[in-house]
């Protein structure tokens, strides 16, 4: 069993498939956790859409949702479908019949929303034909569009009435011997969310999606999103998640992708770019040189720690296990490997030397990085600098003594 974090466990979840052959993608069971994110066009631009899907892709989505509201986007679907590089779900809202059009157009899954699509019948029927073609649904409970009749049964948009919501549509679903199901319980209240997914997660074992719903623009749509779902990652409950942002949906892929990575639930794809927050020792402009070197990366698929630290005194010791690092140190930049200094290079080659040194530890390995470089030269050089550096600035450059001393003074005087 997974273990998450050292506390938690992940549930138990069964295993739905979204998507055929190649570009299908697991959720639930001991799949890795999936990024999903959403369009943004109108669906019936097709080959607008699908340049948004790509994107979405390269940014680390595996499953896209687009909106099926009208004839002309479950047309555009139809088109979509089989040249897209991941699943597509259609988002369903009010018009059940848009719901068997897109399962005409061929997508691998659909989003039913209880709170607006409430007729029995209707619901059965959806169910009826994603069972007779094998296309799961997901039951996307939302708190601001609860079926009335709960809202008012519960006081409210309540946990208790976004799990029986979610429930009322599963005994629909039964009813026609219907399994294949993911469901979600979204509000934007992020308390409210939490322990929404914590009570469902208690009474179902069908796969639970992530999200916080219109968390807003950045940075504070981020924020709430990832104190939410990564609240309930931690505790071992979701197997796959989407970031709603005011935003480029490609940031959505994006931050999904990157929060798993940071909790170790999936592997690595791109740089883990850490750096130090500066202080009065820095040699360098410490953010912008971080910010270079992610912009200098960019997409490139090189799964390694790099370290930006702003001076030689502690960097290369607080950057140790990186991977890779450099730290400033009057006008120059240290290069380190496993925090071994292997090369010095003047400030501003700092960037573009990351940049190569990666891509030979990808190319060879670091092992022989490090058998091919001047260790020795590599390392005087930097102790020298280091000795200049606490010479000029000391080894407290912010007098943090003086200043203690200075205060207990004032205080005991």
């Amino acid at each position: 069993m997974e273990l998450i974090g050292s506390r938690y466990e992940r549930r138990k979840t069964r295993q739905i498939v979204v998507g055929e052959g190649e570009r299908a993608v697991l959720v639930g069971g001991d799949a890795p956790i999936s990024v999903q994110s959403m369009t943004i066009t109108k669906t019936a631009d097709v080959e607008g859409t699908l340049q948004q899907i790509y994107a979405l892709a390269a940014a680390g989505a595996d499953i896209v949702r687009c909106t099926c509201n009208e004839e002309a986007a479950a047309e555009g679907l139809a088109a979509i479908v089989p040249r897209s590089p991941v699943p597509i779900v259609a988002d369903i809202h009010h018009q059940y019949k848009m719901a068997l059009a897109a399962l005409d157009a061929g997508v691998q899954c659909l989003r039913l929303n209880p709170g607006n699509i409430r007729r029995p019948e209707h619901i059965k029927a959806v169910a009826e034909a994603c069972k007779d073609r094998g296309v799961p649904i997901r039951i996307g409970v939302n708190a601001g569009s609860l079926d009335p009749d709960l809202y008012a049964k519960h006081g409210g948009a309540t946990p208790e009435a976004m799990v029986e919501s979610a429930q009322r549509e599963l005994a629909f679903f039964d009813e026609v011997g219907f399994e294949d199901v993911k469901i979600s319980v979204k509000a934007s209240n992020v308390p409210l969310m939490v322990e929404a997914y914590r009570m469902l997660s208690e009474v179902t074992d069908h796969p639970l999606h992530l999200g916080v719903t219109e968390a807003g623009p950045l940075p504070g749509g981020l924020v709430k999103a990832t104190a939410g779902i990564s609240t309930l990652l931690m505790e071992g409950i979701g197997d796959t998640i989407r970031y709603s942002l005011t935003a480029d949906p490609v940031e959505e892929a994006k931050a999904g992708r990157m929060l798993l990575e940071a909790l170790g639930l999936r592997e690595r794809k791109g740089i883990d770019l850490i750096a130090c927050p500066s202080c009065g020792r820095a040699e360098v402009d410490v953010i912008k040189v971080a910010n270079d070197a992610l912009a200098a990366f960019g997409d490139r698929e090189i799964p390694l720690q790099i370290a930006v630290m702003g001076c030689v005194v502690n960097g290369p010791g607080e950057a140790r296990d990186a991977d890779l690092g450099i730290a400033a140190g009057r006008q120059k930049g240290h290069l380190f490997i496993k925090g071994q200094n292997v090369a010095v290079v003047p400030e501003g080659e700092m960037v573009e030397t990351l940049v190569r040194y990666a891509e030979r530890i990808m190319e060879v390995g670091a092992d022989v990085v490090l058998a091919e470089a001047d260790l020795d030269k590599a390392k005087r050089e930097a102790d020298k600098d280091r000795a200049a550096l606490l010479a000029d600035q000391g080894a407290d450059a912010n007098n943090v003594a003086v200043k203690i001393d200075t205060i207990r003074r004032r205080v005991d005087g």
